[in-house]
């Protein structure tokens, strides 16, 4: 059902922007997405922090997936560590117990392979023989604790034919069914924008597209901006379904990152941090307009806010409701002005996207 009102002197002057003062039902939603990262206390070694509040401490489970982080690829101590241990080390033990009741709940169990740490990816991108030995220590982690799927956070120079094949090869050891997700910082999935992974995401999704599950889009540390829809937009613009492209976004700001990953561990200083009362007239606004809303991810689960570290479960279940209560409501009848400057938005992103298109033909 659509329902139009007239925009007044505004339609007047600025017939492209009439579309926008309809009123249109939000579609129903596709699969918004809850994903968490789950890095800091893994460990018995440290302060555990539990996965076990996230299908207990509400009435209903929120959270979809969550990523154990982060295998690291290595040359020697089994050829692959989870962070600086291997995965059957002893203070994991806890940990792989409480992924199995989540998982048992219906809740994604995957694995975070790379990030910050370089090397992983470089080892997995060399001749037949190279490939084999250091794809077998991740083969066996999927196959002893029953891994759901596999998230690719490739920030090093890799191939595209080397992203191929792993993906292939995880496809075909571990069927059809098997979950496969990549983490690029968001820029990536915008035409000529910042890349850290080497290969071009388009010329991927073109060939392996079918392959991947969605894409965890990393909108912080400059790479993209949380606290506005316009962002997510220009992805979508340049043709990712919205489906298939996850909001991903910081839970506290960042004090310190170490040479595995970066640590968010204060609200005091960072730069990407987007508060919660901030967040939600954006998920409002992404999720009327695209009712297949891809979803949201963190990094990283053990002080998300609101509860912090005290309660860290409630960002899944805030962000759920506040994704249900969106998807629920129809698109809200915009004024004027907001009309104005979505328009002009939009066409700016048109001007942008054509450019970019002129210029490739230029060059090619």
């Amino acid at each position: 059902m659509v329902a139009c009102r007239p925009l007044g002197w505004l339609a007047k002057y600025f017939a492209f922007l009439a579309p926008l003062a309809c009123t249109v039902g939000a579609a129903p939603p596709d699969d918004h997405r809850v994903v968490l990262y789950y890095q800091t206390g893994l460990g018995t070694d440290t302060t555990h922090v539990s996965l076990l509040p996230l299908i207990q401490a509400e009435p209903t489970i929120s959270v979809t997936h969550v990523l154990i982080a982060a295998l690291h690829i290595i040359d020697d101590d089994g050829g692959i560590h989870l962070n600086d241990n291997p995965p059957d080390d002893a203070i994991f033990d806890t940990m792989w117990s409480e992924a199995a009741q989540l998982q048992a709940a219906g809740v994604k169990i995957m694995c975070m392979v790379g990030g910050a740490a370089r090397g992983s990816f470089q080892r997995l991108d060399g001749d037949a023989a190279s490939f084999e030995k250091y794809y077998a220590p991740l083969h066996n982690l999927i196959g002893s604790h029953n891994i759901q799927g596999m998230d690719l956070d490739v920030e090093e120079s890799f191939s595209l034919s080397g992203v191929i094949r792993l993906i292939d090869r995880l496809k075909a050891d571990f069927g059809s069914d098997f979950i496969i997700t990549l983490a690029p910082v968001a820029s990536a999935l915008t035409e000529g924008g910042g890349n850290l992974s080497g290969f071009n995401y388009f010329d991927l999704e073109a060939q392996r597209g079918s392959s991947i599950a969605f894409y965890n889009a990393q909108f912080y540390f400059g790479w993209g901006y949380a606290g506005s829809a316009s962002d997510y937009e220009s992805i979508i613009d340049d043709g990712f379904a919205a489906n298939r492209v996850v909001m991903g976004f910081l839970v506290k700001k960042l004090l310190t990152a170490t040479a595995t990953v970066a640590v968010l561990s204060s609200p005091d200083n960072g730069s990407g941090f987007v508060a919660l009362n901030s967040e939600a007239p954006v998920l409002q606004e992404l999720v009327t307009e695209n009712g297949n809303f891809g979803g949201v991810a963190n990094w990283e689960y053990f002080n998300s806010l609101p509860g912090g570290k005290a309660a860290p479960w409630e960002w899944a279940s805030w962000m759920a409701e506040h994704m249900v209560a969106a998807s629920k409501m129809a698109r809200r009848e915009v004024s004027s002005s907001e009309a104005l400057w979505r328009g002009v938005r939009k066409l700016g992103r048109r001007v942008r996207r054509e450019a970019k298109k002129s210029y490739h033909n230029y060059i090619a």
